[in-house]
């Protein structure tokens, strides 16, 4: 049997707004390393995304590399980790030479070959080809078979493949090309396993939602959906890169899975749970996977208020939470409200005053124009109730605005 965990979308450097998540990363990465300890996983499967973007901070470099490092418990496990759509290929196998030789095989490109190789612990990559290889381990009997694509747009996927000019679509092209792979290497005397950083989604559903500020593969010249009955039969499990919440796509031909992100990068992933998958496989037999709910970090929450002490009591209550805080009311939050808020919690990502209609387009004053013979602070009062259907500006509003046109006249 072998024992294996898959995680992805990572994004390490990832801020949300302004607010650093560096120390909650540092955190979540610490928590992957104690249950690949626990777990004594043989294998690690780091499917795409492991940066937020293709320029990252040192510190962001700094992390991936020593937490890989940590993973592989000094090449005595086997740490593959894939380029995904925010990540730069080239900058993903730059360490590749060094990497191999503590246990730990980048690829950037689908067309990628990882030389074979043996390291002291005896762990060996046997057989490869480009988006194939064979991994044998010391103590267990039989190898494992990985089909691996990192994410690439439609039209780079299909020049790699050397099918640039097909009409075929790139599900299409996906299927020939792992199902040929499947075909050579694929027998019931191995593991066989596929991994990839692609939207994957069953055909004939409603496709999963792609998570907000998250850079879309479903757009023109981004990578189209794959189905899940492109997947060629031989496999016995298929592990996602890219959708950052926990969800199997299907039970066939296997278990295909996004294991989620380790954090909640958006709010559009508000209160969600986080895991990672362990999994453990046989040669000819279904898996066995199970979810490990991951506890590191701050919890996102999108919070909606009437009122202003009632706001504060919840923050108060709530101090490791990470916030998208509306507050309703008749008029605009005074100066000393936000103040109160901001003192009173350091996770506001965001604060949203919304005002309360109070009259319909038809009762707003100067439905019919502004008069512009008005002296100019009548003539902003007029203006902006024509923007915020009849609702005056407030005292702080207006105080403000006497200053800016102070500084220009003095000017």
């Amino acid at each position: 049997m072998i024992r294996i965990l898959h995680t992805a979308d990572w994004h390490l450097g990832k801020k949300l707004e302004k607010f650093s998540r560096m120390s909650e990363q540092l955190s979540v990465m610490e928590e992957i390393v104690k249950v690949a300890d626990e777990k004594n996983v043989d294998l690690i499967l780091v499917a795409g995304d492991l940066f937020d973007n293709f320029n990252p901070a040192t510190e962001a470099v700094e992390l991936l590399y020593k937490t890989l490092k940590k993973l592989t418990n000094n090449g005595k496990r086997l740490v593959i980790a894939i380029a995904g759509n925010h990540d730069s290929p080239d900058r993903i196998e730059a360490p590749d030479p060094l990497a191999k030789e503590c246990g730990i095989i980048f690829i950037g490109y689908p067309y990628s070959q990882v030389a074979p190789f043996k390291l002291e612990s005896g762990i060996a990559i046997t057989k490869s080809e480009p988006g194939f290889l064979e991994v044998l381990f010391p103590d267990i009997a039989h190898p494992i078979r990985l089909l691996v694509t990192p994410y690439a747009n439609e039209y780079r996927l299909k020049t790699y493949l050397g099918l640039e000019n097909t009409d075929e679509s790139l599900r299409e092209v996906l299927e020939q090309h792992w199902g040929k792979l499947a075909e050579t290497y694929c027998d019931n005397e191995g593991v066989n396993m596929l991994m990839t950083h692609l939207f994957v989604m069953k055909k004939g559903t409603v496709p999963p939602e792609e998570p907000e500020d998250e850079k879309p593969i479903l757009h023109v010249g981004g990578a189209q959906a794959v189905f899940s009955e492109n997947i060629p039969s031989q496999m016995q499990y298929v592990a996602l890169g890219h959708l950052h919440r926990f969800q199997r796509i299907d039970n066939e031909p296997c278990p295909i899975v996004y294991s989620s992100s380790p954090l909640a990068y958006s709010f559009s992933e508000a209160e969600q749970k986080k895991y990672l998958v362990y999994i453990e496989a046989e040669t000819n037999k279904p898996i066995n996977y199970q979810k490990i709910e991951l506890q590191s970090g701050r919890t996102l929450y999108r919070k909606r208020f009437e009122d202003i002490q009632e706001a504060v009591n919840w923050l108060v209550d709530h101090p490791n939470a990470l916030v998208e805080l509306t507050l309703i009311s008749d008029d605009f939050l005074k100066a000393e409200e936000r103040r109160l808020l901001y003192q009173s919690h350091d996770g506001i990502i965001t604060l949203i005053p919304e005002i309360r209609k109070k009259a319909s387009a038809n009762e707003v004053e100067n439905e019919s124009g502004i008069d512009l013979s008005l002296q100019m602070d009548d003539l902003f009062v007029a203006y902006f109730k024509s923007r915020n259907n009849g609702q005056a500006p407030n005292e702080d509003l207006m105080n403000l605005f006497k200053e800016i046109k102070a500084e220009q006249i003095n000017e």
